[in-house]
Parts: C-alpha cells; sequence; structure tokens
C-alpha cells in the first residue's frame, strides 16, 4: 500500500494540515524573559528544541516577532522552564494575547524565581529551568529567499536549576516532572508515558 503523498505548495486535500501532528511529540519552549524597563514576560512555543551539549544550547522560533524575542534582542537573555502536567494551566494561560506590560507570571499564578546568572527569572514551580544567553536570533527564509515571519533563537545554557525532588540516585527523574508536549493539532498535547532503554552500538 503506497503512502498518501502531497507536495506542501500544492496543499494537502486533508481537514488540516497534518505537519504539527506528524513531528510531535514536541517540548514546550516555554520561555522567560524580561524587557529593558524590568517588566517580565512568560510565554509558551510550540517550536523547541536542543541543539547541542558541549557547550550546550537551546532554542525556540516564534511565529512573528513577538515580546519574548524582541525582549531577547534588547536584554541578551532567557530562561527556558520545564512546562508541566500540574503545570499545564498556567502554562496554558501565559499564552494569552496580551498586551507587553502585563506580567505572565502574575497572569498565571506562578512566581519568578530570581536568576543566578542572569537577570531574567524561572518559574519557581517547574522542576527544572535552563538560564540561557543569546548567541543569535535568525529570521527565516523559504526556499526562494523571501523572509519569513518566524525567528529562531539560539542560546547558551549558562545555568541550570533542578528541584533536588526530581533527582533519582543523582539522575533527573524525566518520568517523575510530567512534562508535557505538544502533540498534533491546536489542542493536542501528550505527556510521557511508558519509557523503555536502548544503548546506542560501539560500531
Amino acid at each position: 500500500m503506497s503512502h498518501l503523498f502531497y507536495d506542501p505548495a500544492q496543499g494537502h486535500g486533508l481537514p488540516h494540515d497534518p505537519f504539527k501532528a506528524i513531528v510531535a511529540p514536541r517540548m514546550i519552549g516555554w520561555i522567560s524573559t524580561r524587557d529593558p524597563e524590568g517588566r517580565l514576560n512568560l510565554a509558551p512555543y510550540s517550536f523547541f528544541g536542543a541543539f547541542a551539549t558541549f557547550p550546550a544550547i537551546i532554542g525556540f522560533c516564534s511565529e512573528g516577532y513577538k515580546d519574548s524575542i524582541r525582549n531577547i534582542e534588547a536584554t541578551g537573555e532567557f530562561v527556558w522552564n520545564l512546562a508541566t502536567k500540574p503545570l499545564a494551566e498556567q502554562m496554558n494561560r501565559s499564552s494569552a494575547p496580551v498586551a507587553p506590560d502585563v506580567d505572565e507570571f502574575a497572569l498565571a499564578g506562578l512566581t519568578p524565581a530570581p536568576g543566578r546568572n542572569v537577570a531574567v527569572p524561572h518559574v519557581g514551580e517547574t522542576p527544572a529551568a535552563l538560564e540561557c544567553r543569546l548567541l543569535q536570533v535568525i529570521r527565516l527564509h523559504t526556499l526562494d529567499g523571501t523572509p519569513m515571519d518566524n525567528f529562531l533563537a539560539l542560546g547558551q545554557v549558562v545555568g541550570v536549576h533542578i528541584d533536588p525532588a526530581y533527582l533519582k540516585d543523582g539522575l533527573f527523574d524525566t518520568q517523575a516532572a510530567q512534562p508535557i508536549m505538544r502533540a498534533g493539532y491546536r489542542a493536542d498535547y501528550a505527556e510521557i508515558g511508558a519509557m523503555f532503554k536502548m544503548v546506542r552500538p560501539t560500531a
């Protein structure tokens, strides 16, 4: 049986674009920033990933030049916060399209815990957070060179916060932390189920 194939430029012919459902689940880029006047911002992004380990580099992409990108370019700092099942409703509230002077920490009922190596706070209730300094913001382009309204921010991790309750024999217990992920269409999320081990071959 052959696969359904479509050229994105010609349209998919389905009720909804399947792209985000295929590239799933995706960890959430729950990003906290501070603007030059000291106002706080907290927002989730569905395009997020880790790109290197030595040094650790993470990044997220904003569809539109939003407050997070503006603040990061102005201050050079941001923090990624682990979005979890117990914090799902607060994470969702922080996605509300509000004015730049609205503090999403307060809006979502979350605690801004002070940073150590950056001036940006992290979510005090999260099991883990990564303090970052900006490496670059890249405006994405299409194949023909047309600039898109998508901005990729890459940051080097300069500080790591871990709630000791989620350390088990010195290892971060991902399953206990209950991370949530985007998994499909507009309202679809996923959580970690059964995990398994598989060792990479040496030859």
